[in-house]
């Protein structure tokens, strides 16, 4: 039988982790959270609430936990990885969307329904960073930043990312691009539970820059 697995990164997010992990395991057969140095009581609650349990010795950023995860996930003879945030932006009551979305497709991106809810220069930033990979990937995607995703195993090996930070979402949709998979997006609703934390502008820059030189490297 083809196993379902969730990864969750996770860095001080006790407020919402054992929420989360309780949620998400009604959709799939096993729930891993990264623990990334977190300094709270992250892993602990998520261990209780019956997800497996790896850890960051020091914080090593977003894109370095959930490769962390997604590898062990691979070994474990996963057949689907779904990836969901540890903060309650994402609802796990949408993941059947997403198990149904890779019967015809490879990978599954999401896209939030822009609201006031999100900060303007997010809405900004999101929109720049969307007309960048359409410009030199090609793909229409309509919100590159949403981190709610799942895709095949077999397509994990192909989109694999090396970015340790929060680029590592731009990295996974160039090698989409690259790769030529087999992708579709799927409205979610957007959820902010506290004051916005993510990426910062400076991180947006960085995506950018990235982004140009991932496409150079293969010109």
């Amino acid at each position: 039988m083809d196993k379902v697995f969730a990864v969750i990164p996770a860095y001080n997010e006790q407020k919402y982790i054992a929420d989360v992990v309780k949620k998400t395991k009604k959709y799939v057969d096993e729930v891993i959270v990264v623990d990334d140095g977190s300094k709270d009581e992250s892993a602990g609650l998520a261990k209780e609430a019956g997800a497996l349990v790896l850890r960051h010795v020091v914080n090593l950023g977003k894109g370095a936990t959930l490769k962390t995860g997604c590898d062990y996930a691979i070994m474990q003879n996963a057949a689907v990885i779904i990836v969901i945030d540890a903060d309650s932006q994402h609802r796990p009551e949408d993941i059947p969307r997403f198990l149904d979305a890779l019967k015809h497709f490879e990978v599954v991106l999401s896209y939030r329904k822009l609201n006031k809810s999100m900060p303007l220069i997010l809405r900004f930033g999101n929109w720049f960073i969307n007309m960048t990979i359409r410009f030199l990937y090609g793909l229409n995607i309509n919100d590159s930043q949403s981190g709610f995703r799942a895709f095949t195993a077999d397509a994990y090996r192909k989109i694999r990312w090396k970015a340790s930070d929060y680029s590592m979402e731009g990295e996974m949709i160039a090698n989409i691009g690259k790769r030529k998979l087999r992708y579709t997006e799927i409205p979610i609703v957007t959820i902010y539970a506290d004051k916005y934390k993510g990426t910062t502008v400076i991180d947006g820059i960085q995506i950018v820059f990235n982004l140009f030189i991932w496409r150079l490297g293969d010109w």
